[in-house]
């Protein structure tokens, strides 16, 4: 299968990927890079002015992304949900007017749905939305862990517009609506937020909404029903497992390049721990890849399966190589040690890990 990202741009994100990662903030010039490439337009679909790519074509663009810099893959694997969000959800109206711009690339998307206290769940929100006398809604609240905060144009913002009739069991909850807010609404202040330990080129910042007022038409999806929305992405097919099978591959691609520059290939040990490291990372691929054909009988299920299953043999993968590489990757800015610490990241980020394990358990217990 020919490589989506051109020699430019794999060599641009890879330099970049070092230089995020020692300022701890997102590389501007490789974004733009980014953006540039026409890969932003994968999941608009053809009419809208991108390529129409399914779930499938999202895990590539992804993984390859992830191969050579975590940090942008989980960028893009977020403008892309946004991206499908829009066009499964929105007006005719709200798709032309957003969907060529985040096609071309002169737009980039986030997702703001975390808060503090919300929990993994995205329930209780403190965050909400006021609908004004003359059909406005004034949202007020903070927003926590948005990848992308201060780098995106568009950002798809969860809050509280209808007091919740009960708990919930799943993910979201009842009386939450989704808004589109532009970067230059001056009531949505985005912040860098904290030093992370890993995923640290990727703008995971926090969003201030202070009287950021938005029109009936920047509200994705009917008022109060945001939970349906969110229960619908995992049946998508989109991983961000892809993200974990692209760092995978790079620590793998590290060890190879280890033990050859030592003259190491001729062990067979040698030889054999490493194809036990290419066949955790083939199963990885293969599940997400399950994922984003949706054959199974219960695709969501596969989804987040296949989140939690490429997350850990990332981490284990990168563990794995960094005990082959031995001093030699236990160096201040050593790439495997970055690469260890972005495949932690993933099992934080939504689904986190454990959430994935509360949805695939409530279908037994439910």
């Amino acid at each position: 299968m020919s490589p989506l990202l051109t020699a430019g741009l794999r060599a641009r994100l890879s330099e970049s990927a070092g230089k995020a990662d020692h300022a701890g903030e997102p590389d501007r010039e490789a974004l733009a890079a980014l953006r540039a490439s026409g890969l932003l337009g994968t999941a608009v679909p053809v009419r809208h002015g991108g390529s129409g790519g399914d779930a499938v074509a999202v895990n590539r663009v992804v993984e390859e992304i992830a191969r050579v810099n975590p940090s942008v893959a989980i960028i893009a694997f977020q403008h892309f949900a946004v991206s499908a969000r829009i066009s499964e959800w929105g007006t005719e109206e709200q798709r032309e007017r957003w969907l060529p711009r985040l096609a071309d690339g002169t737009w980039l998307a986030a997702s703001a749905w975390s808060e503090t206290g919300a929990g993994a769940a995205k329930r209780n929100l403190a965050s909400g939305g006021e609908r004004l006398a003359d059909g406005r809604w004034r949202l007020n609240g903070s927003k926590t862990f948005t990848t992308g905060a201060g780098v995106a144009d568009l950002y798809l913002v969860l809050v509280q517009t209808a007091r919740p009739a009960g708990t919930g069991t799943g993910y979201g909850a009842d009386g939450q609506t989704f808004f589109l807010v532009e970067a230059d609404n001056p009531g949505l202040v985005p912040d860098l937020g904290p030093d992370l330990a890993g995923m640290r080129g990727s703008a995971t910042g926090l969003i201030a909404l202070d009287d950021c007022v938005v029109t009936d038409a920047d509200r994705l999806g009917p008022a109060g029903t945001a939970a349906s929305i969110i229960a619908g992405v995992r049946e998508s097919g989109a991983s961000l497992g892809t993200v974990s099978v692209g760092i995978a591959q790079a620590a793998f691609d590290l060890a190879v390049g280890h033990v050859r520059a030592h003259g190491l290939l001729d062990l067979p040990g040698v030889r054999h721990r490493l194809v036990d490291l290419a066949t955790r990372v083939e199963t990885a691929r293969a599940v997400v890849a399950r994922a984003g054909a949706r054959t199974s009988a219960a695709p969501g299920l596969t989804t987040l399966h296949s989140k939690l299953h490429a997350s850990a043999a990332a981490e284990e993968v990168c563990l794995d190589v960094a005990r082959m590489l031995g001093s030699a990757g236990y160096r201040e800015g050593a790439r495997i040690g970055r690469l260890l610490a972005d495949a932690r990241g993933i099992a934080f980020m939504g689904p986190t890990n454990d959430l994935c394990r509360d949805l695939v358990a409530a279908t037994w217990t439910g």
